[in-house]
């Protein structure tokens, strides 16, 4: 008999159907981490890009300026210089018309409030994966625990005088499944509450300067 009670034993030598149910958990616990160490980049970006251009917008530089040297940039503009930019564009594009000054804020508004929308909806992709595999995967787990130790007591029933040496490795690595459904569902869990509450952050500092620009619009388009 084979006393091995290793965790690399006990994966290899699982029923098919526990050895599938540990490798979809593995999978998804790969990609929640690429996930996850991607959206910390993308986010950590979009709080800078955030602080150096509410630097620049109050320091009093002009607005036509502004838009200028974001537009002439070399990197493509995201997150609030988008919205600058398309809410700028727009503004100008009306005054161009000859559109009244009502007319010019509120269609500044409304293009900046779509490219907000359209800016969180970009840094919301991929959240709900990490929700998915946080709420699925000690299920996931479990059914394959269960099926591991439903098979463990089948196989009492050919034997005359069952003891625990019998089922401890069916049991054994019916658990792993377990614990590898918690290992991937934890940092999904902990990663999906930690962006949501940065995008919620974020989506507030975005209202804010919506608001506070469609102000200095009205000023200007007043002036």
């Amino acid at each position: 008999m084979n006393n091995d009670y290793s965790v690399f034993h006990l994966i290899t030598n699982a029923s098919f159907v526990v050895q599938f149910v540990m490798f979809i958990l593995l999978v998804a616990s790969v990609i929640s981490w690429t996930f996850i160490f991607y959206k910390r980049k993308e986010f950590k970006q979009a709080f800078q890009v955030t602080d150096e251009f509410e630097q620049e917008f109050w320091s009093g530089q002009d607005l036509t300026v502004l838009y200028k040297q974001i537009a002439d940039s070399e990197f493509e503009a995201e997150g609030i210089e988008k919205i600058f930019l398309d809410g700028y564009k727009e503004f100008s594009r009306m005054q161009q018309k000859g559109a009244n000054s009502v007319i010019q804020v509120e269609s500044a508004q409304r293009v900046m409030n779509i490219a907000m929308v359209r800016e969180l909806d970009r840094l919301e992709e991929t959240l709900p994966f990490l929700a998915t595999v946080g709420s699925t995967s000690p299920y996931v787990g479990l059914f394959g625990t269960v099926w591991g130790i439903m098979n463990s007591f089948r196989a009492l029933g050919d034997v005359k005088q069952a003891t625990l040496s019998l089922v401890a490795p069916g049991i054994a690595e019916a658990l792993i499944a377990t614990a590898i459904g918690l290992f991937a569902a934890i940092p999904a869990v902990v990663s999906y509450n930690f962006f949501t509450t940065r995008l919620d952050k974020l989506a507030g500092r975005y209202e804010l300067f919506v608001d506070e620009f469609v102000v200095l619009l009205q000023r200007q388009a007043h002036s």
